[in-house]
């Protein structure tokens, strides 16, 4: 199965590696769980929306939460929430429970939490329920021009 997210690695010759896994649930620790991967290694892809209108991606670990205020302060927003999920289905051409900041309709900044930034990989959704993609942390910044940030709710 191929995905616009595995074609932008693909088509840039970024190594990865796909996962795929029964998608039954969504969510970051689920996939973990099915992978036998840490919950701290995979991401989940959260799309907020910010007080100007403007999308964002923020990228934290299946154990993390996202604290809007430090979102929204990383990004140079007064206020940011989270996308309704048909706005972020929307917005990305991607499926709850399949969304990756690789190869999304539309482009928008991406915030990588910087507690994530300090793995050497990371394994986010490639863009369909039950596929995920490991890759170089520093590959996944650079494909997707993520910024680091601490985004951690305490």
């Amino acid at each position: 199965m191929t995905t616009p997210g595995l074609a932008v690695l693909a088509a840039r010759g970024i190594p990865h590696e796909v996962l795929t896994y029964p998608h039954r649930r969504k969510g970051a620790r689920y996939a973990a769980e099915a992978l036998r991967l840490p919950a701290t290694s995979v991401l989940k892809s959260l799309v907020f929306v910010a007080d100007d209108g403007n999308a964002l991606f923020a990228l934290i670990d299946g154990e993390g939460r996202v604290s809007s205020k430090k979102l929204a302060r990383a990004s140079g927003h007064k206020r940011v929430a989270p996308a309704p999920p048909r706005d972020a289905e929307r917005l990305t051409g991607y499926q709850v429970g399949g969304i990756s900041p690789l190869g999304a309709k539309t482009a928008f900044a991406a915030f990588l939490d910087e507690t994530s930034g300090r793995r050497q990989s990371l394994v986010v959704n490639a863009g369909a329920r039950g596929t995920l993609v490991r890759l170089a942390t520093d590959d996944l910044i650079a494909v997707t021009g993520a910024t680091l940030a601490d985004l951690r709710a305490e």
